[in-house]
């Protein structure tokens, strides 16, 4: 059992975060008063909360979703194979052309993302698995034309990116998707696919996170381009199961992770920077094995926040606006097996936990909406489409 508390953690991570200078100095503080010894902070009721919850609609097992350019249509993935348009006032319609994907535990459809020039080319992006030779499976990642009309299609998909190898098992395929904030550069969070090692294996791009250009071929200034192959796509290693990964205002790329029992994170993400696992974790193996801590290795890049008891973080949005108090220079997260969300307050490289709201359901996805909105999707076969509406 993992009990250090997190200021603890704080203080041991030196290493692997990289430093720009940037402060976000409206970032709300952590409430510490809700905080308890071993810095977890127990949900709110949504009563408490600085908004109320609108049902908008329904979706079978959605995963992500992406709002299109003036906020009133948004795509959204169903992880059984469907890809949605949701329209604000009017119906839902499916989106031919999709991907034939593999469904299965936590596999199927992924992540949907809007290219830098979506208003001009229609392109976007989406992850999916596969299966492989001998019963084996994997994420890919391909992009297409969005048609819009009465009859919404995907035109000339083509894969650019795969996990590599496939391996047997359905679990950890992580497959989120992020652009650079200068449009230039496409990342990938990859699962290590439940197997631990290829976290570590730089032959393998399991459990790392990838950076490529938009057409899928590697920068010449990624960290190991040198080395050719499936490691010229690595960007940083020891990462577990990637489910949220985004820019903040200063340009910083942050992620979440499943770790294992008890150790869920939020990293800050630099080039060539090594996160540990499964060599080191705040959290134990399922089995009661223990996994050292961070600070027992600190060549290794720690979180910047973690959980015990574990919430099972799903989707990651930066908010910067001005509709909820408080919540300025913010990192939300879902939580699923936490049932709810989750505010980190930003100030620079320091993330706060500043806000925790009881939902009582999975939730699996956060986006903010260009009105500065926020919108959750829970997840399951009976997935709703939620609006957080600001209190006035």
């Amino acid at each position: 059992m993992k009990t250090l508390p997190n200021f603890a953690i704080a203080a041991a991570m030196l290493v692997g975060a990289c430093s720009t200078g940037a402060t976000q100095s409206e970032a709300a503080p952590a409430d510490t008063s809700t905080i308890d010894a071993n810095g977890e902070q127990p949900a709110a009721p949504l009563s408490a909360a600085p908004f109320t919850v609108e049902d908008v609609a329904s979706f079978n097992e959605p995963w992500a979703m992406t709002f299109l350019p003036g906020g009133k249509q948004a795509l959204v993935t169903e992880k059984p194979g469907k890809l949605k348009l949701w329209q604000e006032g009017g119906s839902t319609l499916d989106v031919a052309g999709a991907p034939t994907v593999a469904y299965g535990g936590q596999g199927g459809f992924g992540d949907v993302i809007l290219a830098p020039d979506f208003a001009t080319s229609g392109t976007i992006y989406l992850s999916w698995v596969e299966p492989g030779e001998g019963g084996t499976f994997g994420a890919v990642v391909g992009t297409a034309k969005l048609v819009q009309g009465a009859s919404p299609r995907i035109e000339g998909l083509r894969q650019i990116w795969t996990q590599s190898p496939k391996v047997s098992g359905r679990g950890h395929f992580s497959h989120r998707l992020a652009f650079s904030p200068d449009g230039k550069y496409l990342f990938i969070g990859s699962g290590e696919r439940q197997k631990f090692d290829p976290a570590q294996d730089m032959k393998a791009n399991l459990g790392k996170i990838l950076r490529l250009n938009p057409d899928g071929s590697v920068p010449a200034d990624n960290p190991f381009v040198g080395e050719g192959g499936v490691t010229a796509q690595i960007w940083s290693l020891g990462h577990r199961n990637i489910l949220g990964l985004t820019f903040d205002g200063a340009g910083q790329l942050w992620n979440q992770e499943m770790g294992p029992k008890g150790g869920d994170e939020v990293n800050l993400v630099a080039a060539k920077a090594n996160y540990g696992y499964p060599i080191v974790s705040n959290g134990d193996h399922y089995d009661g094995k223990d996994i050292p801590d961070h600070p027992t290795r600190p060549e290794f890049a720690a979180p910047k926040l973690w959980w015990n008891p574990a919430v099972s973080p799903a989707g990651l949005a930066w908010y910067d606006g001005d509709l909820y108090p408080g919540w300025k220079n913010s990192l939300l997260m879902g939580a699923l097996s936490g049932e709810g969300l989750i505010r980190m307050g930003v100030d620079g490289e320091t993330l706060h936990k500043s806000d925790r709201w009881d939902f009582g359901t999975r939730i699996r996805e956060v986006e903010v909406r260009e009105d500065g909105t926020v919108w959750l999707l829970t997840d399951g076969s009976g997935g709703k489409l939620l609006k957080l509406v600001p209190k006035k």
